[in-house]
């Protein structure tokens, strides 16, 4: 199978409810964003004119326009940890989740937002996001 990726950065803090180490605290990251996609041609076979399988412009088209604008440079705090701390509601860049802010649920997040953004004929193959440079987060379809 054919896999075309592109890579993104943004930042993005956070803080994680209840957790029992120092990331219960705000604090930020720069994260790194692999996006991987497929098509349903056969990879034995050259690409038709003009080659591609997807442009690496749509797929920054489609990333930046639905991940990096709802992350970059944003708060995500879940509703458990603004129970705790209700002053940090009037944040400007405050997103608001129901799920802890965690690299896994970050893939999730992003996948819903990519699968039905995609082109007809392209699907997501591989999602892994950089937390910090050696931890990391991956969702494969199967």
């Amino acid at each position: 199978m054919l896999f075309v990726t592109k890579i993104f950065y943004f930042e993005m803090a956070h803080a994680i409810y209840r957790y029992p180490g120092v990331c219960r605290n705000i604090h930020g990251h720069s994260y790194t964003l692999h996006v991987s996609v497929s098509s349903s041609g056969s990879s034995d076979d050259f690409i038709p004119t003009p080659g591609f399988e997807i442009d690496f412009k749509e797929i920054k088209k489609v990333v930046v326009g639905s991940v990096i604008k709802s992350l970059d440079h944003k708060l995500i705090l879940s509703r458990d940890y603004l129970a705790q701390y209700p002053t940090l509601l009037s944040l400007e860049n405050l997103v608001v989740w129901e799920a802890e802010p965690t690299a896994e649920n970050l893939l999730i997040y992003i996948r819903r937002l990519l699968e039905n953004s995609l082109p007809e004929g392209v699907k997501l193959a591989k999602l892994k996001i950089y937390e910090t440079k050696d931890s990391y987060a991956e969702w494969l379809n199967n």
